[in-house]
């Protein structure tokens, strides 16, 4: 075949040992929903209003503080996959897929579960900014438990990621967008958003990927949980 060789740099040469180690032994499975998002983002809105000019708060931390609160909830999903078995994390540390100039990192938001909605976003903000520098630490791109690829931002309405060993699953995130929905028999526009989740069948089953959505559509669209940190939100739950 005629045409330019373009040698892989070092960074797409591991990404592809790894995403085909990835596809090679780990059995996906894949399970997807459609969220509401009309409340996330009044709620988003209020926050960036008041916020008095500091940097504004993106559907990305909201999207990492709603993994948070799922994986407290369903901790097989906050996991990792050993030839003894699947190791349930101590931490929650919420890997974010940022596209960088010579390829994709995932570097992670250490103690996600521990951390508001600002101050997620705070961490994100500055994860991001260090990712696109090189000054991402080690622990930040070896300790994730599970990984969030949000393509809201570009014109996509759907897609499905692929699981990074050890970790058992990704959500993938796709561009909000308008649907037309009943309402006590009037049509009504909504905002929704379709979330895609890729997961280990070693490790989980479908039912398990169901209710993990389900939490994680409960969160978004009753997002006033989103302003405590996900061990705060758990506790209550068990207190009702």
């Amino acid at each position: 075949m005629r045409g330019e060789l373009v040698t892989p740099t070092p960074m797409r040469r591991r990404i592809a040992r790894r995403m085909t180690e990835s596809k090679s032994t780990i059995p996906h499975f894949y399970v997807q929903t459609d969220v509401c998002l009309e409340a996330a983002l009044h709620l988003l809105e209020q926050e960036n209003h008041s916020a008095n000019g500091n940097e504004r708060i993106t559907v990305t931390a909201a999207l990492v503080r709603s993994c948070a609160e799922a994986l407290v909830v369903h901790p097989a999903f906050n996991a990792v996959w050993t030839e003894d078995g699947l190791i349930h994390a101590e931490e929650v540390n919420v890997s974010v897929a940022v596209a960088i100039d010579d390829g994709l990192v995932a570097p992670a938001v250490l103690g996600a579960d521990t951390l508001t909605l600002h101050e997620t976003s705070e961490a994100l903000r500055d994860l991001v900014r260090r990712a696109h520098a090189s000054k991402l630490r080690p622990t930040e791109l070896t300790d994730g438990t599970f990984t969030l690829s949000n393509l809201g931002m570009f014109r996509v309405a759907a897609f499905s990621a692929i699981v990074t060993p050890p970790q058992v699953a990704v959500l993938a995130t796709a561009r909000p967008h308008e649907r037309i929905s009943m309402s006590d028999g009037v049509p009504r526009a909504t905002t929704v958003m379709t979330a895609t989740l890729s997961a280990d069948h070693r490790a989980v089953d479908g039912a398990d990927a169901a209710r993990f959505l389900e939490s994680l559509k409960d969160t978004l669209e009753q997002p006033a949980r989103l302003l405590t940190n996900a061990r705060d939100s758990d506790e209550e739950g068990e207190g009702r």
